[in-house]
């Protein structure tokens, strides 16, 4: 059994059938071999399909794409082809634009429980581990690409990872496979490319067995990162409230041994979907939202994400847009997105807005512009800003609250308070408002660094 058919068919093993494997298809000569190893197995594999990805960066992406489709008719093999916007940002390097943009596309059409496979092979490991080392890593970084991830609901798998860039060509040659070269790999402009073509022959030439060693030492660090993973998970469950997860208590934060209190920072802004922040940030939130004075409200911000501090309290969220300008007609039989989350309705008796008192009026979204005032049941008119501030809202959340108007009356805040006179009572049809801040993104859940 030649070795890119046993190496697919063995990470497959040992695991519950996925519903259906995709190939993450580019026509190169990488990927071209897991396609023909997958389509030459598939009386033994689940449904097979290709996926494509046009980045829309080269002039000859066309061509490539037309290749692909041809390689799959005559794999039999179903064929998508997805086109992304792969600028970069600024600021962004256009490696890291590419594959955001390649990765994010995948996961958007992958079936619930698809794989999605991935042609990464060991000298791909070998240099993945070296860029990590060269940019300062620590041990998530070093542990590279996992043979195994999560991905988009269900995994994403590299097959090839313990076989080397020879092992590839000597299938390809011999099943006499076509490809597609881009010919800026050739160059070594890219960091990556210039690991390939000149440092690691150098490492093989003095230490046949360097890009083994290399993948090896990031198996080594995927192991730590996991048992790290775990200290750090027990951490979080002891400290983390399940209902309010993008919250922390800084006093328990500051218990912690240096070293281990940053280790659960990190993995707190990883559970939350938001960027990891570097060195210089994480040093930051150590030193000015946990360190300053019990008066103070501080502030750390990087792209992507943000931590604030307020009566004990850290928040981690990713930056807030600016709440709607204008009302917005809302029909509590759908959810009604907002800049800052979403606000929804549910049927219930006893509880939220009376039916019975919103009649045909219409309701309305507005956010706060200042001067509001509200009544609770029980009790006097009073400055909404009061309010807030005695139920402890932070400052930052207050301006994206949405308010929910009847005609022109302020009828509730968002699912803090409904207003005296639309409150249902005992076993009185109502509506029960959710607001679900946006606080945090989840990303997709896997290494994607290459």
């Amino acid at each position: 059994m030649d070795a890119p058919v046993r190496a697919l068919l063995e990470s497959l093993a040992g695991h519950a059938a996925p519903a259906g494997l995709a190939v993450a298809f580019s026509g190169g000569r990488d990927s071209t071999v897991l396609l023909h190893a997958a389509a030459r197995t598939a009386g033994r594999l689940p449904a097979l399909r290709a996926l494509h990805v046009d980045h829309g960066l080269h002039a000859d992406a066309p061509r490539w794409r037309a290749h692909c489709a041809a390689t799959c008719s005559v794999l039999g093999v179903p064929f998508t082809a997805l086109a992304v916007d792969a600028r970069p940002a600024r600021g962004e390097s256009p490696e890291a634009a590419a594959r955001a943009a390649r990765y994010a596309a995948l996961a958007g059409v992958l079936a619930p429980g698809e794989w999605l496979l991935t042609a990464h092979h060991r000298d791909d490991q070998a240099e993945t581990l070296l860029l990590q080392l060269l940019r300062g890593a620590g041990v998530s970084g070093l542990a590279a690409m996992p043979a195994r991830a999560r991905f988009a609901g269900g995994w994403l798998v590299r097959p090839l990872l313990d076989l080397d860039r020879a092992a590839l060509a000597a299938y390809a040659a011999a099943h006499d496979l076509a490809w597609c070269e881009d010919p800026d790999n050739a160059g070594q402009a890219r960091d990556r490319n210039f690991l390939r073509h000149e440092i690691l022959p150098r490492l093989a030439r003095r230490w046949p067995a360097a890009a083994r060693c290399l993948a090896r030492s990031a198996a080594h660090c995927a192991e730590a990162d996991g048992l790290l993973d775990a200290l750090a998970c027990g951490d979080l469950a002891h400290l983390v409230e399940p209902q309010r997860p993008a919250e922390l208590p800084v006093a328990a934060l500051g218990r912690l041994p240096p070293p281990r209190r940053r280790l659960l920072l990190r993995h707190w802004l990883d559970q939350l979907g938001l960027p990891r922040p570097g060195q210089r940030v994480l040093a930051r939130i150590e030193h000015e939202a946990l360190g300053a004075a019990r008066d103070r409200n501080p502030w750390v911000a990087w792209p992507g994400g943000e931590v604030r501090r307020y009566r004990g309290l850290l928040h981690a969220r990713i930056p807030a847009a600016d709440p709607t300008p204008s009302p917005q007609a809302w029909d509590p039989a759908a959810e009604l997105r907002l800049p800052g989350g979403r606000l929804r309705a549910e049927p219930a008796l006893g509880a939220g807005l009376a039916l019975a008192r919103l009649g045909d009026r219409p309701l309305t979204v507005r956010p706060r512009v200042g001067g509001e005032r509200l009544r609770l049941p029980g009790r006097r008119t009073r400055p909404l800003k009061k309010l807030l501030q005695e139920a402890g809202v932070p400052p930052w959340r207050r301006a994206g609250l949405p308010l929910i108007y009847v005609g022109e009356a302020l009828a509730a805040v968002a699912d803090l308070w409904v207003a005296e006179g639309f409150q249902a009572v005992a076993d009185e049809p109502g509506l029960r408002l959710r607001w679900h801040e946006t606080t945090a993104s989840r990303a997709v859940s896997a290494n994607v660094s290459d």
